[in-house]
């Protein structure tokens, strides 16, 4: 079973969790997908480490 996680490219935002430019999100949602697979369980904080 898969999670989902909310990314609105748009308004740049993972999970509400605000993103600069459309590439660092990209980038972001790419590294959060393949860490999911191995059960990492993304939450907004987590979010903001990867990003930062």
């Amino acid at each position: 079973m898969f999670n989902t996680i909310e990314i609105d490219r748009i308004n740049l935002t993972i999970m509400g969790v605000k993103f600069s430019d459309l590439r660092t999100l990209d980038s972001t949602a790419n590294a959060i997908g393949s860490n999911m697979f191995e059960g990492f369980q993304p939450t907004p904080k987590g979010i903001e480490i990867i990003r930062d």
